[in-house]
């Protein structure tokens, strides 16, 4: 069981304010949103979240000036309230929501071929809020419900991009997160039943079955 950390170091201002902005995305998306902070004596520290509209996880890495022994789940809310620079204090733990005990693998990650570039994805997610609108818009008034229109968000999010099994969501996620951005480079990786959507500003992680009976593992 790692030490209790009362403050974490970051590399320089830079991760502070990109880490800070990951959380200001959280927080948009739930505003009693919770992160997992995982520190295991290396030079980051991996902040996994849970934003509810994409049933995906997002987990963004920031660089320390020290390694730490780390292992919290804590308020975003909070921990967004305590980044005011490059070294700041680690907010209380809290009761965690039941995805924090369940992460993907450390290891045993291999690429997935096939995956489209990433200028083709964000345009498959515009596409696919374009029709998500035109197919609300077309609903008649009685039809207009909030479980008519789940189903219908369900059904396009769900589509496999490419041949890879990765849903449409996940990019949905990642580009609405700040991690899918032009000109940067993008990787799908697999290890068991996970899949994990990998960029330079942060990675969106789905189990291909969903979240239930999974195996709690500490990464």
């Amino acid at each position: 069981m790692p030490v209790p950390v009362q403050s974490l170091r970051l590399a320089d201002a830079r991760e502070a304010d990109d880490l800070a902005a990951f959380l200001a995305r959280l927080i948009h998306y739930d505003r009693a949103a919770a992160v997992r902070l995982v520190g295991q004596g290396g030079g980051a520290v991996a902040v996994f979240g849970r934003p509810p509209s994409f049933e995906v996880l997002a987990i963004r890495t920031a660089r320390l000036a020290e390694p730490v022994e780390l292992d919290v789940t804590v308020s975003a809310g909070e921990l967004l309230e305590s980044v005011r620079g490059a070294e700041f204090a680690v907010p209380g733990a809290v009761t965690g929501p039941p995805w924090a005990g369940v992460l993907p693998p450390r290891g045993g990650w291999a690429e997935v071929p096939g995956l489209p570039g990433g200028h083709d994805m964000r345009g498959a997610v515009a596409a696919a809020v374009a029709e998500f609108r035109a197919r609300d818009e077309a609903l008649p008034a009685e039809q207009r419900t909030r479980a008519e229109r789940d189903r219908i968000g369900r059904e396009i999010w769900s589509r496999e991009v490419g041949a890879t099994g990765l849903p449409l969501r996940a990019v949905h996620a990642a580009q609405s997160l700040g991690f899918l951005r032009p000109g940067a480079p993008v990787a799908l990786f697999s290890s068991g039943a996970w899949l994990r959507l990998r960029t330079p500003y942060g990675s969106v992680a789905v189990r291909r079955s969903g979240f239930a009976g999974l195996s709690v593992t500490p990464r």
